[in-house]
C-alpha cells in the first residue's frame, strides 16, 4: 500500500492502471483527487467474509466488473481523509515555532502549531529584518521598539521556541512571520553557556 498526502486536483493515475475508489473522480481517463488526504492503493478482495478491515468497506462501494479474473484485476486507488483536522497557517494566525537556523538578515522557523492546534504537516516561516526584494523595511517584524538596533543573532538562536504572527503567505517555501508585539517573541530559550 502506498501512503502519501495528496491535495484536491492532484493527478493520481490512469483508469487503464487503477480502479477509482473513494475521494477521487475521473476526467478524460485520468484519476484525480477530489479531497485532501492520504493516497491509498489497495488490491481488491473478492468474496470477503471477514468484514473487519477497510477493504470490506471498499468492496461495498466499488462494483467489480463481472467476469474479470482476480489476477488481472487492477488495484483500487483512493484518497482517505485525515483523522486530524487540517491546520494551515493563514494571515493573522498566531503560531508557535522553533527557530532552526539564522543568518544576518533572517531567522528560519518550523511552525509547530497554529493557535491551539498542532500541525501534522511541516510548515516553514521566516522572520526577516531587511529582505528588500520581497517586503521592504521589515525591521518592524522583529521588534516593536528600537527597530534601528535590531540584529537577528541578538534576537533569536537556533532551538528557540517563539510565538509569532503570520503577516504574509510568503513564497512557495515559507510564511512571513512577525514577533513585533509584546505578547510575541521568544517564549523558551536555552542559555548558550549552561544549556539550561
Amino acid at each position: 500500500m502506498d501512503a502519501r498526502v495528496v491535495t484536491p486536483g492532484r493527478r493520481l493515475g490512469l483508469t487503464s492502471e487503477y480502479i477509482p475508489g473513494q475521494g477521487v473522480y475521473v476526467r478524460n481517463d485520468t484519476i484525480i483527487s477530489s479531497s485532501r488526504g492520504t493516497l491509498e492503493i489497495t488490491n481488491p478482495i473478492h468474496n470477503s467474509s471477514s468484514g473487519t478491515g477497510p477493504d470490506e468497506t471498499l468492496n461495498k462501494i466499488i462494483d467489480v466488473p463481472q467476469g474479470e479474473d482476480s489476477k488481472t484485476q487492477k488495484p483500487i486507488i483512493s484518497v482517505v481523509k485525515s483523522k486530524f483536522p487540517s491546520t494551515i497557517p493563514t494571515v493573522g494566525s498566531i503560531i508557535l515555532g522553533k527557530v532552526t537556523k539564522i543568518n544576518i538578515k533572517q531567522a528560519f522557523v518550523v511552525i509547530l502549531s497554529v493557535g491551539d492546534l498542532l500541525c501534522h504537516e511541516e510548515f516553514n516561516g521566516i522572520i526577516s529584518i531587511s529582505n528588500l526584494e520581497i517586503l521592504p523595511n521589515r525591521v518592524q517584524d522583529v521588534r516593536a521598539t528600537e527597530k534601528d538596533k535590531v540584529q537577528i543573532f541578538n534576537s533569536f538562536r537556533p532551538g528557540d521556541v517563539i510565538r509569532a504572527k503570520v503577516i504574509s503567505l510568503g513564497d512557495q517555501k515559507s510564511y512571513y512571520l512577525s514577533t513585533a508585539s509584546n505578547e510575541l517573541g521568544v517564549i523558551f530559550a536555552q542559555a548558550t553557556l549552561t544549556g539550561t
